[in-house]
């Protein structure tokens, strides 16, 4: 098999942590281990390696449950025996983890939305291939597109990226369990929109019915 050792440079990082953050909180490290993971909200983000949740949010270790995919997608509600992942996630998030918030997190300079922008518009027609993987899971944002305004193409691309998270919390309710924690008060969702460049957050208000500044 064609599996080599840990290229030295992450070797020598994680020993760095391991000398320094792990032992500086070596009690909290193996109450995590013995207690279990006790999570109060879960993210659903992108892969994108500039996003990086726990800095964003200050987080400790055993605070949140993270599950990444391209776009931060959810698709709908599919009992069959295929495999996904994320529904797996989501489901083991609601119903063992029993989390109270349930956070799906869009960013800017999305590749992914990028992807599917440019399939729709008609020039990526590899994505339109029933073998592209990557354009079979961006199919579950072509609702999205859909709604998207007139305009210059960078201001209809962040608009899909924001219609990427609204898609998704949409398609969490379509899961009973989801919606029947939402309804009985247990969980709550929340969208979130992640301007890279600018660090700045902004999130779904209801009332408004737009993103917000946070």
């Amino acid at each position: 098999m064609p599996i080599r050792p840990l290229p030295e440079y992450l070797v020598r990082r994680y020993h760095g942590w391991r000398a320094t953050t792990y032992n500086e909180n070596r009690a909290w490290y193996r109450h995590l281990a013995d207690e279990g993971q006790h999570p109060r909200a879960m993210v659903i983000s992108c892969c994108d390696s500039r996003v990086h949740v726990t800095s964003i949010f200050g987080a400790d270790s055993g605070e949140f449950f993270i599950h990444r995919n391209i776009a931060n997608l959810v698709p709908s509600f599919q009992p069959d025996a295929g495999h996904h992942g994320t529904s797996a996630a989501v489901e083991y998030a609601v119903r063992s983890l029993r989390v109270a918030h349930l956070i799906v997190l869009g960013h800017s300079q999305c590749g992914g939305v990028k992807g599917c922008y440019d399939m729709c518009e008609g020039h990526a027609p590899e994505l339109d291939e029933s073998t592209s993987f990557i354009g079979r899971w961006m199919d579950i944002l072509r609702p999205g597109y859909e709604t998207l305004p007139p305009g210059d193409d960078a201001e209809r691309i962040e608009a899909l990226e924001k219609a990427a998270v609204m898609v998704s919390l949409k398609n969490l309710m379509t899961f009973p369990f989801v919606r029947q924690a939402v309804e009985d008060g247990r969980l709550t969702l929340h969208g979130l929109w992640h301007h890279i460049r600018e660090g700045t957050l902004e999130g779904w208000d209801p009332e408004r019915g737009s993103f917000v500044t946070l």
